[in-house]
């Protein structure tokens, strides 16, 4: 038997009897527009100027070993891409209603730039929130706030959409599902604003909805909020999985659901604000009911905190997530404030110890920048190698079927072609994942080994060139599919190149 040929059989075995090892976990940022926190830097940057800025963003997200960015893309009921619903963000140009110059998608290149970097892209929403202050001179005239004023409230100094009434909803409903509906989304994302939070001394204003828009005569207000609340994630949970079952919903809620003093059901915690009892957001409801992809709560809080330490709430969610994949939101904004600096790495570890916790995110992007503490180091550490997210635990796990490579050609100057067909031509897949080894590093399908990640083109034929190769070193490649859930299929045959400076127009391959 030739020495290559004895190399691909060997290779061929050991895989034979591998298991898929690599290990799925998010490892999440977010980017956040509003008052322009993290991009872009200010609001008065040329288009290049901003491109680059989130192209910078990107790098030192994919650098870091992150594999996902959140990216506020609605902050105040105004928008990182041309809608038909409500005016460009003001965020972005400075002035509310006024479209970029020269004219560009940001949100369409914002996707398109993660994903050639291999992040997945989930696009977040804050559903209610109108304005930042009281100056509503600062509005478009095209804001919804002109031309339908009775659907909003002013609450805490700020300007929202009222969750109550009932226009108001379907039409916040009707413009996240705009996005949802044109953009190659991974997921749609919400953070912890639904209901405000409470301001001391002022009473939310909505009495007078709930007497106007009462059809299911909750006696206690408290009960109709959360109905509201309700009745706008299950339906937007619905139309999504009908317009787009490949596209992810999450939330991301504050910490604590309840205290067990109030619900014996809740955590063993004493936190002053929680999602039930004061934001009106019944997360466990949500979870039990199969209206979430995912959820991350925000646990931003470091471990000896006497009102919630974080274990005990990282335990409590472990608990009750019914199914639903399960993360932890960190806070990289308060590092520097804490005493220990190790935070961070701790709190990782003890996410390890619970076996529905599948990974992590991080608030917020521009801390990478300044990294207080070390954080990037620290994260670094913790994720030396690159891993694709979780599938959705609540999604098609049916497999793609897998692919056969027929043929490598090509030199090393202009690099390795190689060209395979799914088996089965009607397959689920999204993507394909490009596995290579150098020299004999044998493993099993793990993502430090995935080289690169492709869209499936519509052609039976799928092309990879591989123009990274170094002269002597010999290569063996195998290739998978993706489905729109990352379900990922069995491996394909592997093939096995020498970079000489003629690579070889056909090399034949062990099936």
């Amino acid at each position: 038997m030739k020495s290559g040929y004895f190399f691909t059989f060997i290779f061929s075995l050991i895989f034979s009897f591998s298991s898929f090892a690599q290990k799925r976990e998010l490892r999440a940022v977010w980017i956040a527009t509003v008052n322009n926190i993290d991009f872009p830097t200010n609001n008065s940057m040329s288009p290049n100027d901003l491109k680059a800025d989130y192209v910078r963003y990107l790098d030192k997200i994919k650098s870091t070993g992150l594999n996902t960015v959140i990216v506020q893309v609605r902050p105040v009921a105004d928008t990182f891409y041309p809608s038909g619903f409500e005016p460009w963000s003001k965020y972005m140009t400075g002035k509310q209603g006024v479209a970029p110059n020269p004219y560009f998608n940001p949100l369409q290149f914002m996707i398109e730039e993660a994903h050639q970097r291999d992040l997945d892209f989930h696009a977040w929403f804050n559903p209610y929130r109108a304005t930042m202050n009281s100056d509503t001179t600062a509005l478009s005239q095209e804001h919804p706030f002109y031309q339908h004023r009775d659907w909003f409230v002013k609450y805490g100094n700020k300007y929202m959409y009222n969750p109550g009434h009932p226009d108001a909803r379907e039409y916040v409903l009707d413009a996240i599902m705009e996005v949802v509906r044109h953009y190659d989304l991974d997921a749609v994302h919400f953070d912890d604003y639904f209901y405000p939070y409470k301001v001391q001394g002022e009473v939310f204003p909505d009495s007078t909805t709930f007497a106007e828009n009462n059809p299911k005569q909750f006696d206690k207000i408290e009960d109709w909020r959360r109905d509201n609340v309700d009745y706008f994630v299950e339906n937007l949970s619905s139309r999504i999985k009908q317009e787009r079952p490949d596209v992810q919903f999450g939330i991301s809620p504050f910490g604590v659901w309840r205290n067990s003093d109030i619900d014996p059901k809740g955590s063993k915690t004493r936190a002053g604000i929680t999602n039930y009892d004061d934001l009106y957001a019944d997360v466990v409801k949500w979870m039990k009911k199969g209206w979430l992809d995912y959820v991350i709560p925000q646990v931003y809080w470091h471990r000896k905190l006497g009102a919630a330490p974080y274990e005990e709430v990282v335990k409590w969610w472990d608990k009750n997530s019914y199914g639903t994949q399960l993360y932890i939101g960190h806070a990289l904004y308060k590092v520097e404030k804490w005493e220990a600096n190790d935070e961070i790495a701790a709190q990782l570890d003890i996410n390890k110890k619970y076996k529905n916790v599948q990974g992590s995110a991080f608030f917020s992007a521009k801390f990478l920048f300044s990294n207080p503490k070390k954080i990037v180091q620290t994260l670094q550490r913790n994720y030396p190698y690159f891993t694709l997210p979780p599938s959705g635990n609540k999604m098609d796990q049916t497999p793609p079927s897998k692919v056969r490579i027929s043929s490598t050609e090509g030199q090393l100057d202009a690099g390795l072609k190689i060209t395979w067909e799914d088996i089965d031509f009607d397959t689920n897949a999204k993507k394909y994942l490009i596995y290579r080894y150098e020299d004999f590093g044998f493993g099993v399908l793990d993502g430090q080994f995935i080289h690169k990640i492709i869209n499936r083109s519509p052609y039976k034929e799928q092309v990879f060139i591989d123009d990274q190769l170094e002269k002597g070193k010999q290569y063996t490649y195998i290739i998978t599919a993706l489905s729109n859930n990352k379900i990922e299929s069995n491996r394909s045959n592997a093939i096995t190149v020498k970079a000489g400076g003629f690579l070889s127009k056909k090399i034949k391959v062990l099936h």
